[in-house]
């Protein structure tokens, strides 16, 4: 059949408009393939001159009919398809190849590229509504329930950053330092039950026990963050602004800490706490050390609005989470990355980016990639493992303290807490103080302000 019977009687007029649902009911009997969606996704839509865009095979007719809608498949067969929204946060690999290409013919030198990141910089404070900073609360610190382990003591704080928002964590110390000693921030990213998972309690003991103050703490409107604000709040552009707001505050606390070294402070976290580490770095010049995990990559800036939700990657025309991570040369920075994510590409794409910068001050030794083609999105043992080594040459840590008789990096002496043990604000939140915001329209006056 050349034409279906639908078409008959459709114009220029009307623009050949037909409904998305009936459009992709042709596409499956055309090419004799099967399409999955939810009845609310096509609802009420519809595809101006919808048979004008059918080609000869399906996924140029299905490119050709959602693109207009700000929609697109994924391939889940040789002959299946699912429907998805528009991703704004992910290219293809190859087209985040392609912007790399084109950012590195912006500068060719020092000179010109501290020229583009002193650009980037304001723009990036100015997209996230911090240009400039809002004032400092001049409250002191919550601090309650403190622990003391086997090398190291845990408390649980809460900072207040604006009037009546906290951010909350837990501050590793080490037992008996001596003089002053380096900070580690660990942001959190979207891994199940959050900085109270295993894996997060691990890396900041071990932490602690080499010889730093380590501070895990709560993305925005997760963890005790929840007592304040709704979990859907998390999904809210303003996440990202009062998150980097978040670990700006906690450097300001730590390094005032009397025995804390400001000139020694790392950070580190995966997935989203990678994005965190690489947005910090690069807006924040007291960070010396960083080390994003599973999240460097030129093709996805973070789906979550906590990591893309303000327009910080259009700044200077567009940039990425590779021209982001490269801020923080000649610093030392060590990127670790996996095969079963987004960043699989680092060691043939992203990481010759960044060698690139920081060949511009003769210190392409400060930057490292650690590449795990078989593993996947974690903060996993291996990966920390990288970590220990990397912060003990670049903090001086005594590294010594976490390995065993036989020499091997050893975690099981540390202790793994129950999550009620962690909370600031008591088991059931009674502690949350007066002045504390009860909802997101409450932050949106208190920011406003």
């Amino acid at each position: 059949m050349l034409i279906s019977f639908s078409s008959i009687g459709q114009t220029s007029d009307d623009q050949y408009k037909q409904p998305l649902k009936e459009v992709l009911e042709k596409v499956e009997q055309r090419f004799n393939v099967e399409i999955r969606y939810s009845e609310d996704m096509v609802k009420g839509k519809w595809v101006p001159y919808a048979e004008w865009r059918f080609r000869t095979d399906p996924d140029k007719t299905l490119s050709n009919i959602l693109a207009p809608l700000d929609m697109s498949v994924n391939k889940t067969g040789e002959r299946s398809y699912k429907l998805k929204y528009y991703q704004y946060h992910l290219k293809t690999p190859e087209e985040g190849k392609a912007q790399l290409d084109y950012l590195a013919t912006l500068y060719h030198d020092q000179q010109s590229w501290e020229k583009r990141k002193a650009e980037l910089k304001s723009c990036m404070y100015e997209a996230l509504k911090l240009s400039p900073l809002p004032p400092k609360p001049q409250s002191k610190p919550i601090v309650t329930n403190r622990r003391k382990m086997n090398g190291y003591t845990i408390e649980n704080i809460a900072i207040e950053t604006l009037p009546g928002l906290y951010v909350t964590g837990s501050l590793y110390r080490p037992l008996n330092p001596k003089g002053k000693i380096p900070i580690i921030l660990n942001p959190d990213g979207h891994f199940n039950n959050g900085r109270y998972r295993a894996d997060c309690q691990y890396r900041c003991a071990m932490q602690a026990r080499m010889g730093a103050i380590a501070f895990s703490y709560d993305l925005f409107a997760w963890g005790e963050s929840l007592l304040q604000f709704k979990s859907e709040d998390h999904r809210r552009s303003l996440a990202m602004t009062i998150q980097a707001l978040n670990s700006i505050r906690i450097v300001d606390y730590l390094t005032s800490l009397k025995d804390a070294d400001p000139t020694r402070v790392a950070i580190t976290g995966g997935s989203g706490g990678g994005s965190q580490t690489m947005l910090i770095s690069a807006l924040d010049e007291r960070i010396k050390v960083s080390i994003p995990v599973v999240m460097l990559s030129s093709y996805h800036s973070g789906g979550c609005p906590c990591e893309s939700g303000m327009p910080v990657h259009l700044c200077g025309g567009g940039t990425n989470n590779v021209e982001i991570a490269s801020m923080a040369a000649p610093r030392p920075q060590l990127a670790i990355s996996d095969g079963k994510d987004w960043s699989d590409h680092v060691p043939l794409n992203e990481f010759p980016f960044l060698q690139r910068t920081y060949g511009f001050y003769d210190k392409v030794e400060m930057v490292k990639n650690v590449h795990l083609p078989n593993e996947g999105h974690d903060y996993g043992l291996s990966k920390r493992l990288a970590m220990y080594e990397f912060i003990a040459q670049h903090l001086k840590l005594d590294i010594t303290k976490v390995k065993d008789k036989a020499g091997n990096i050893d975690e099981s002496t540390c202790t793994i807490e129950e999550e009620s043990e962690m909370y600031v604000f008591g088991k059931q939140g009674e502690l949350l103080p007066d002045n504390a915001i009860k909802s997101f329209e409450e932050l949106e006056k208190v920011f406003g302000r």
